[in-house]
């Protein structure tokens, strides 16, 4: 059976799957980053499971993998196919196509930026599927954002396209990493939410989804803490509209799994903020933590078939899962 690898690198994690050709994960793996032991010892597990995954297929389906998709965090210069920076992986102009292709034996192979990547699948073949224009916006330790445009996703210049956590959204505010203050993802990512309810009373273990729970429930600290980050996340996001005019804004991440405790407020809050611009659909994200290799495979497909590959839905089976 005609199959591609996609291989969803993160912090912490790594997700693979084997994907057919209308997008059904038909072999899944997951496993340790092991960024403890260093750059050249993730790149190297990178290879490795790369290589395993390409054996499965070659085993279970009768032929090897026709191409290719990798998303990794940080800075990608997608076109050039090099891993440009990553401070949680700690690595430095890494040529990962290339290594990966050739590990691979030459197959093509596409690299891709985490977010970009699961922005692709959401809006192909996810909450924005049909959508012609939309912005993903995943809330999780940072935030960051995917451009969709006609069924691609926009990587910018010098591939920073989309970081709508660096939008100074409460000027001389908290200093960020990136070197402003105030940017959005210090008051409104889940790190940023966990810190703030932490120091509201929710005790020194708190994280974002007990704040949530707390509000469900009616605490009125955890209110006000809740209400902050949703209001700085509506300035933020009425900025991006209004500069991109998305017809769909998919909200993801892990505070987005808080469900209307999140989106009745967000939805009220974009609302009352908007005035010449047109209120898009505001929805969750559809598709998980399987977005990354959900669209790791598309861009394997697209390598094969040309750019966009067709808008299929993919059919999660109930896969062979390995660690």
């Amino acid at each position: 059976m005609r199959h591609v690898i996609a291989l969803d690198v993160g912090g912490t994690g790594m997700k693979a799957a084997l994907a057919g050709p209308g997008g059904e994960l038909l072999h899944e793996a997951r496993r340790a980053t092991g960024r403890d032991r260093g750059p050249e010892a993730v790149v190297a597990g990178i290879l490795d499971f790369a290589a395993e995954l390409r054996a499965h297929g070659a085993d279970r389906f009768g032929e090897p993998a026709r191409a290719a998709g990798v998303a990794v965090p940080g800075i990608v210069d997608e076109e050039s196919g090099t891993a440009v920076f990553a401070a949680n992986l700690g690595w430095h102009d890494v040529p990962l196509r290339a290594l990966v292709a050739e590990r691979l034996g030459g197959i093509p192979v596409a690299l891709g930026h985490d977010v970009r990547t699961g922005g692709l699948a959401e809006g192909r073949i996810g909450a924005g599927r049909g959508a012609d224009r939309f912005l993903f916006v995943p809330l999780g330790t940072g935030i960051a954002g995917a451009i969709g445009l006609d069924g691609r996703v926009e990587a910018g210049a010098h591939g920073f396209a989309g970081e709508i956590g660096h939008i100074v959204v409460r000027p001389g505010g908290a200093p960020c990493p990136c070197g402003q203050r105030g940017c959005l993802e210090r008051y409104a990512s889940a790190s940023a939410v966990s810190q703030a309810w932490a120091e509201a009373g929710g005790g020194p273990d708190a994280d974002a989804a007990d704040c949530a729970k707390a509000v469900a429930a009616g605490d009125e600290r955890a209110r006000r803490v809740w209400q902050d980050a949703v209001d700085a996340l509506a300035d933020g996001l009425v900025t991006a509209l209004t500069l991109l005019d998305p017809r769909v804004l998919i909200i993801g991440g892990g505070l987005a799994e808080a469900g209307e405790t999140l989106f009745t407020p967000l939805r009220d809050a974009v609302r009352r903020r908007v005035t010449f611009q047109r209120l898009p659909e505001l929805v969750p994200a559809a598709l998980g933590d399987n977005a990354g290799c959900l669209g790791a495979g598309l861009m394997a497909w697209d390598l094969l078939h040309g750019t966009p590959a067709p808008s299929a839905t993919p059919t999660l089976t109930s896969p062979e899962v390995t660690t």
